[in-house]
């Protein structure tokens, strides 16, 4: 398994990470992702470490801290050979300080998901969403003496616009407080907005992307095509409204170009999506999910190979939509694009 430093850090983390939203699935998302138990759990942390994939991507708000007790268990014994990666922010209860990122909640949601977890220290800690009602100074001065203490070794944000991103990394610098070194971040073939601005940001900021969803909210599991309805007992039927929205004209033209790509790779629909992925600029790892033993077997068979330029070129261009306002100049009109080339697509 290949490793990549995150972002502009010193921490080498896999190309191939593992998202643990399904450990101990409960509620009407969570448990349409999965319901793994302890000793299952055991075993697909097992198969991760055994192809190099040392890096648990899991949060609070998942089955309502189960997925970090869950993690916690699988893991005990063996700290040392992996990276953990949690996040807070979002509401864990119905009380003014169960959610969002001020001084108070912060150190509460450390303590809570170190307990969890089983550990004395996260190696990877995320703010799960921008808390516009709290002063970014107090955020990253709140992250920064977690650090300090030893609590947390490396910061970043998810879901976060550019300028919140900015404006939280000025703070920062301007105070000598830690930098945010991730962005966890939606990114698929039929899901590129991360492109536009949070990619380009990325890479002048030095912020490795830790990609979520990456067959776009269940979508390119090769299940679903152009004469492929939904299957009765996909996840989508419960969960689609919780995620990104695709139009159906958008998603076959992608499913149409993947599935020619992975006849000719002898690979499968989400291999070829997840390796895509891997090929993008400034992304560090992307996280897979798995129900079960085979789903994850399958998902790592995405790396070891490489798709051709050309193969890369076909799905780009099946995926790509029209630019917003302000960046269609940069893309249409060489004055503008000259000035500033896209970094990809």
């Amino acid at each position: 398994m290949d490793t990549r430093s995150l972002g502009k850090s010193g921490l080498k983390v896999p190309v191939i990470s593992f998202g643990a939203g399904t450990f101990g699935g409960s509620g009407p998302l969570f448990g349409a992702w999965g319901t793994t138990d302890v000793e299952e759990a055991r075993r697909l942390v097992d198969i991760c470490l055994e192809a190099g994939v040392n890096l648990f991507d899991t949060a609070d708000v998942y089955s309502d801290g189960a997925s970090e007790e869950m993690l916690g268990q699988a893991i005990r014994g063996r700290r040392e050979q992996v990276l953990i990666s949690t996040k807070a922010s979002l509401p864990t209860g119905n009380g003014a300080n169960d959610w969002g990122s001020s001084r108070s909640r912060l150190i509460g949601a450390v303590d809570a998901a170190l307990k969890r977890l089983g550990t004395d220290y996260i190696d990877i800690f995320q703010l799960h969403a921008f808390d516009a009602s709290t002063p970014v100074e107090e955020v990253v001065s709140t992250l920064d003496r977690l650090v300090q203490d030893g609590k947390l070794r490396y910061i970043g944000v998810s879901n976060f616009s550019g300028w919140q991103v900015m404006k939280s990394l000025a703070a920062a610098d301007k105070n000598g407080w830690t930098r945010y070194v991730a962005q966890q971040v939606y990114y698929s073939l039929v899901g590129r907005d991360y492109e536009w601005d949070l990619m380009p940001l990325g890479a002048d900021q030095g912020l490795g992307a830790l990609v979520w969803s990456p067959l776009g909210w269940g979508r390119l599991t090769g299940k679903i095509g152009r004469d492929k309805p939904i299957p009765a007992g996909s996840r989508l039927h419960d969960t689609a409204e919780f995620g990104p929205p695709v139009e159906d004209e958008h998603l076959y033209r992608v499913v149409d170009a993947l599935e020619a790509v992975a006849a000719e790779v002898e690979k499968t629909v989400p291999q070829v999506a997840i390796n895509w992925l891997i090929s993008r600029p400034t992304v560090s790892s992307v996280i897979i999910g798995a129900r079960n033993e085979q789903q994850l077997r399958q998902n790592l068979g995405a790396v070891g190979w490489s798709l051709t330029p050309e193969q890369i070129g076909r799905l780009d261009a099946a995926s790509a939509v029209a630019a917003p306002y302000p960046h269609f100049p940069y893309r249409r009109q060489e004055g503008f694009a000259r000035l500033d080339p896209p970094l990809a697509g």
